[in-house]
């Protein structure tokens, strides 16, 4: 089994460790209804995907 030769300082860790960032994730303009939707999926407020509709949507869900 591996085993490291010194000790990790401090300064050495955190700073391996500053570069573990969240990203927000990426919002797009649905085509249809112009609400913000997550990228590369269908739309929760309408139900379209590239210009098709694939799902129907409720109206009571969304209200």
């Amino acid at each position: 089994m591996a085993l490291p030769k010194e000790k990790v300082s401090k300064a050495r860790g955190r700073s391996r460790r500053a570069n573990w960032k969240l990203t927000a994730p990426t919002l797009v303009e649905c085509t249809q209804c112009h609400q913000m939707k997550l990228a590369h999926r269908v739309c929760k407020h309408c139900g379209y995907y590239a210009g098709k509709q694939v799902v129907t949507v409720d109206e009571k869900a969304n209200a």
